[in-house]
């Protein structure tokens, strides 16, 4: 009875119609296409302003290595937790600590020359409003899929769902600056700006950021060393 039953149901599947494949259309002549546009956009732009090639060439590198990367913020905090993986997260570490050496060379140069020290006006003070704020990020990271840069990169690959993520972000950050100077009046002055070189000078400010995201990444390391054994 079950081999009736087991040749039965395997005639059946025989006699099903396969659907043929459509066939994949060749997507060069969209790349040629995009590639002309992206060039007359650069000659346009150099007969306003030859800065603005400069910024458009940069910004389509930019998307084109984290493209291609799959280098994404969200991915380094997110796949710890659902894949075990810590590849992304220990990339974003090395990115952190050359930035934090670039700039550190950047603005010991302006101080010791005795010039303005760039960027000094981003430091924000450390408040609740920073935990706040950041943890309703990291849900809403999550949620959407992709941060600023995981988002923007995604609408170019043509997800609509990233592109509905991209408008409330749009609305959120418009929102949030109507409203900034309240947050800043009510919570964000009250904190302590913190400049490490400040108190620990310039190569100490330094070796202890480095030291910081060494410890990070021994951890995130042989996190991932762990559950791959245990898998």
């Amino acid at each position: 009875m079950a081999e009736e039953v087991k040749s039965t149901s395997m005639s059946a599947r025989s006699n099903r119609v396969r659907k043929p494949r459509k066939k994949k259309k060749s997507q060069i002549p969209f790349g040629f296409l995009i590639l002309i546009i992206l060039v007359a956009v650069a000659v346009w732009l150099s007969t306003k302003n030859s800065t603005l090639v400069l910024y458009w060439i940069t910004g389509l590198s930019f998307g084109f290595a984290l493209q291609r990367s799959r280098f994404c913020f969200t991915a380094s905090m997110r796949d710890p937790y659902l894949t075990k993986s810590t590849s992304v997260t220990r990339a974003v570490l090395i990115a952190l600590a050359l930035t934090s050496i670039m700039f550190t060379a950047i603005k010991y140069g302006y101080a010791a020359n005795g010039l303005p020290i760039p960027g000094q006006s981003y430091i924000a003070p450390i408040s609740i409003a920073t935990g706040f704020g950041a943890f309703m990020f990291g849900i809403g990271m999550v949620i959407a899929g992709g941060c600023a840069s995981g988002t923007l990169m995604r609408v170019g690959e043509g997800f609509w769902m990233q592109v509905l993520s991209l408008f409330f972000f749009i609305v959120g950050s418009l929102w949030g600056a109507h409203d900034y100077g309240w947050w800043m009046e009510k919570f964000i002055i009250v904190g302590k700006r913190v400049f490490l070189p400040d108190y620990m000078g310039w190569i100490g400010g330094l070796l202890f950021n480095l030291a910081i995201i060494a410890v990070i990444f021994v951890v995130a390391t042989n996190y991932e060393k762990k559950h791959n054994k245990e898998a």
